[in-house]
């Protein structure tokens, strides 16, 4: 129980950080100096946790994980369609 309380301390102030970044990308308009695939492979590991979190009985962890797994994925949505909005302007001055 200790443990999972623990990890799930860790996975929810990382949430907080997570749906932080994805304001400060509605916020900005852009992003910079991101790569943005690192995040989107952390969203799937993030996936990943949700089954595999349950299957220990980590029931913190889980209910953390799906805020931060939902942040890391808002992020990169957002992210995407930025850079389609982007290039869509982008094609239209062309």
């Amino acid at each position: 129980m200790q443990v999972d309380l623990v990890n799930g301390l860790f996975e929810a102030i990382g949430a907080l950080f997570v749906w932080r970044n994805f304001v400060q990308l509605r916020r900005d308009g852009e992003v910079k100096g991101v790569y943005w695939p690192v995040t989107a492979f952390f969203a799937a590991w993030g996936v990943w946790n949700l089954y595999y979190y349950p299957t220990l009985g980590q029931w913190f962890s889980f209910s953390a994980g799906v805020v931060l797994c939902a942040g890391n994925i808002a992020w990169v949505i957002g992210v995407l369609r930025l850079r389609a909005r982007k290039n869509a302007k982008q094609g239209e001055t062309t």
